[in-house]
């Protein structure tokens, strides 16, 4: 299709720009909107109709008005891919921002993917170690998952992600690939970002997409999709796994009820889209493994939830569409708690495809379940004591407590020990095990107790 340019703008609303007396326009066809001025500003076609077509542009839309021209590119975005594009830095449209050569593309990928038929999706399987114990041992990733952090706001999930990316390798020796995705970030967490990238040395095997705060909100919403398209030509084209880190999810679904405010739609909870799910699950779906590719796709959404809520449209929805969730707690956190997981209300749904022999060790899965039946205990015990108090416990039950502050302290709190391979992970977990009497260890086999504690006296 050739370009068509046209005069014909009849409103300037937000980041939308309606345009009438057009001809054949696409939804998703790209859009150069050039101001008198002479200043271009990019955007794509959100929706088509026989009367007007409504552009959503990327940029400020002021200086845009009825002398304004607008060019249909004819073609939908697109970006362009190369294994090259390891150790750079991008800004949310995909153009270098670290004074770096020119990025000569291998080709160029329609940032909306392909859907993957469902016959040709493998299982995801596999153990991805991220030096985390309480996401390796009771929270386990698998290759090809999507695990999301749910965290809030002040809290270290900017750290955790940090951690994971550097840290993140799977069947010991394999490092993963890295996609970054930063989504409405302050200056101050894009500095840090790349400063901690370039130093650990994890921007080597790395592609950043940074969009910031003062960045246009309609950049947010295609800033994801980049990244995934990316993140697809590296794992099904390359055979590198690939672990996606998309932060901050909630500025992604802030900037969609923004865009659906200027339509005048209808809003569903909390003024966030009705199709908002419809609209996570696309980005969402783009993890998994395919048949005839050694390489996968693994996600680490990242969201932090308005006043802590779990039951907020966000974390809500994402719940629905993922495989779990790990929950960063206020809590722990103002314990001094480093990386501050709350195991109880975390979940990995695809974990026993990564855990047991062939992938970690055989006592793997029955370790996870004692630590956290124990630990559920503990905190109960711990209600109960705040009624009654100490003297009340009986000896099993003080041992159980006991287990619960050392879980909080050696397990939950790393300190200064970030890196932890999951046999250390597991020989800690046998450790404060051997606190509580052997009696009350009721998910594990007996042979499997008296191999790593001995007979008890």
């Amino acid at each position: 299709m050739t370009q068509q340019e046209y005069r014909t703008i009849s409103q300037v609303k937000g980041p939308l720009v309606f345009v009438e007396e057009t001809e054949e326009v696409a939804y998703g066809d790209i859009v150069e909107v050039e101001t008198p001025e002479g200043d271009v500003k990019r955007g794509e076609v959100l929706e088509s109709s026989k009367d007007t077509v409504v552009v959503q542009v990327y940029e400020e839309t002021q200086g845009v008005g009825r002398d304004s021209k607008v060019r249909f590119l004819g073609e939908s975005v697109k970006m362009p891919v190369t294994e090259d594009l390891l150790g750079r830095v991008l800004d949310g449209t995909g153009e270098p921002m670290d004074g770096g050569p020119e990025v000569i593309p291998e080709e160029e990928r329609d940032i909306q993917g392909e859907a993957i038929n469902p016959f040709s999706r493998e299982l995801p399987e596999d153990f991805i170690q991220t030096g985390v114990s309480t996401i390796d041992v009771t929270n386990t990733l698998v290759k090809g998952q999507k695990l999301p952090i749910f965290s809030g706001s002040g809290l270290p999930h900017n750290e955790l992600a940090k951690q994971v990316a550097r840290q993140a390798e799977v069947n010991d020796t394999d490092e993963f690939a890295v996609v970054f995705a930063g989504m409405g970030i302050t200056e101050d967490e894009s500095r840090e970002f790349i400063d901690e990238f370039r130093e650990t040395g994890a921007l080597e095997r790395s592609v950043v997409f940074l969009n910031k705060a003062d960045d246009p909100a309609p950049e947010r919403i295609i800033t994801p999709r980049l990244a995934l398209t990316t993140a697809e030509f590296l794992a099904y084209e390359k055979d590198k796994d690939v672990l996606v880190i998309l932060t901050d999810m909630t500025n992604y679904c802030n900037a969609l009820r923004e865009v659906s405010a200027a339509r005048e739609e209808v809003p569903g909870r909390r003024g966030y889209p009705g199709y908002m799910y419809t609209d996570l699950a696309n980005i969402y779906e783009r993890a998994g493994m395919v048949e005839d590719s050694d390489g996968s796709v693994t996600q680490l959404p990242i969201l932090t939830m308005v006043g802590d809520d779990i039951t907020h449209p966000i974390p809500d929805l994402t719940g629905y569409i993922t495989e779990g969730q790990i929950v960063v707690d206020r809590d722990l956190y103002n314990q001094g708690a480093r990386p501050p997981v709350d195991v109880l209300p975390s979940l990995s749904r695809l974990m026993d495809n990564g855990i047991g022999e062939g992938y970690t060790r055989e006592d793997h899965g029955d370790v996870a379940d004692q630590l956290y039946a124990l630990y559920a205990e503990g905190q109960s015990l711990r209600d109960l004591v705040s009624i009654v108090g100490e003297d009340a416990l009986s000896e099993k039950d003080e041992k159980i407590l006991e287990f619960t502050n050392e879980f909080e302290d050696r397990f939950v709190d790393q300190g200064s020990e970030e890196d932890r391979t999951i046999e250390e992970s597991l020989g800690l977990s046998w450790e404060l095990l051997s606190i509580v009497p052997q009696e009350e260890l009721t998910k594990i086999d007996r042979e499997t107790i008296e191999e790593h504690l001995g007979e008890e006296g």
